[in-house]
């Protein structure tokens, strides 16, 4: 059912781009959509499991500190309808976890994969009360249907470290939504491709994709790269980067009609935890999110290799992870080694460096001239060979086999 494995994998641009970009476009028009907002409140989830909501800043402005959130993509919920398939339960195929570091210069977003098996905690459902015990290896996407978006969340919390201060639900449909709310949304590819298991037919070059062929684009896997799910991860960072490059133009901040789409895609297509639905926080994510360098904002995968006890799931590779987790928690900014992933190669944009000069003739040393004072040091930060890409890096998708 190609629809419906595709839909699973559009999911995960809508868990990007809300935790990056829709949280600040809401923000900034948030009160134009109030009588929305009344109904997300309403729907809200407690992730804390106390019932004890933290007081919202008492003014609209950039947040103290950093924070984490988590995005999470659901199949088979209310929201998806029937034309995608349905599978016996609802399963958090994407999970997207969003770090901003204390002094606002960086964010992360960390993709971990719906097939990533790990230990899972004791859940209990909020909504029937049943409780589920602690699993030693499962796949990630079976948090959901063992105490919904709080299982989720503590299930990521185990596996990271991190402590999770916001969340929330996206269905599929919201990356429709989101990109005709922008007006489409720029990708590139090195050839053309044609996957009719996901109705994609795009020329090479750089085409503006919306709609159903943005939806296309995303849900490609055997169109790109090596065929593989982590391959259509990074072609969808590769329109998350451009998406948030879209967002963030002076022509989209100084449109009040499109941020007003922006926002009601967040308010029709979000299920948020208590902590994250209201106005005031989310304004005050915006001035947190929107002034942080392009550069700053990196996406990468978890790293992980093949699980020998089950083919074709992942399992975290220990080494590259605890060494990611532990930048990442520390707010330490490290640059990336490996490739952008599977499926997408660096758009070249820079000119050819020119001819370097010919060296001037150094002066003979004074061996008795006093001795200058060294500048410090400074270290370079960490390099890690992990899949991913930052937001201002512009990349093309290569087709199956490039």
């Amino acid at each position: 059912m190609p629809r419906q494995n595709g839909a699973l994998d559009a999911l995960k641009v809508v868990a990007i781009s809300l935790s990056v970009v829709l949280v600040a476009a809401v923000g900034i028009v948030g009160y134009a959509v109030v009588d929305t907002w009344n109904s997300v409140q309403s729907n809200a989830v407690d992730i804390t499991g106390d019932g004890i909501v933290p007081p919202a800043p008492a003014s609209i402005g950039a947040l103290e500190g950093g924070f984490d959130m988590l995005i999470v993509g659901t199949d088979n919920d209310a929201d998806q309808g029937d034309a995608f398939g349905a599978r016996d339960a609802t399963l958090n195929d994407v999970n997207i976890w969003l770090h901003v570091a204390a002094d606002h210069s960086t964010a992360v977003a960390v993709s971990l994969p719906r097939d990533l098996v790990i230990p899972h905690p004791e859940c209990t459902d909020p909504a029937t009360g049943e409780s589920f015990s602690a699993m030693s290896a499962q796949p990630l996407n079976v948090a959901y249907s063992r105490g919904g978006l709080s299982c989720v969340v503590d299930t990521v919390e185990s596996l990271t470290g991190a402590e999770i201060g916001y969340a929330g639900t996206v269905s599929f449909n919201g990356v429709i939504a989101l990109t005709d709310a922008v007006g489409g949304v720029p990708v590139c590819l090195v050839e053309p491709i044609n996957d009719p298991l996901a109705d994609l037919d795009l020329p090479a070059g750089t085409s503006i994709v919306e709609g159903e062929t943005a939806l296309a684009f995303l849900r490609t896997r055997h169109g790109v790269g090596d065929g593989s799910d982590l391959a259509r991860i990074s072609v969808q960072q590769s329109y998350l980067s451009s998406l948030l490059r879209t967002v963030k133009s002076d022509a989209t901040f100084s449109d009040p009609l499109t941020l007003y789409r922006i926002a009601r895609v967040a308010a029709d297509h979000m299920t948020l935890s208590t902590t994250l639905a209201n106005l005031t926080t989310m304004a005050s994510m915006a001035l947190t999110l929107k002034d942080i360098d392009l550069e700053k904002v990196v996406f990468v995968q978890l790293p992980v290799v093949g699980d020998p006890d089950n083919p074709g799931k992942v399992i975290p590779d220990e080494a590259k992870t605890e060494e990611l987790l532990a930048l990442v928690l520390s707010d330490q900014p490290f640059t990336l080694a490996g490739p952008v992933g599977s499926g997408v190669v660096v758009t070249p944009t820079e000119e050819p460096a020119p001819p370097a000069e010919p060296e001037e003739p150094t002066e003979p040393v004074d061996p008795e001239a006093p001795a200058t004072e060294e500048p410090p040091v400074v270290a370079a930060p960490p390099t890690l060979e992990v899949p991913g890409t930052n937001a201002a890096q512009e990349t093309c998708a290569t087709p199956f086999g490039g």
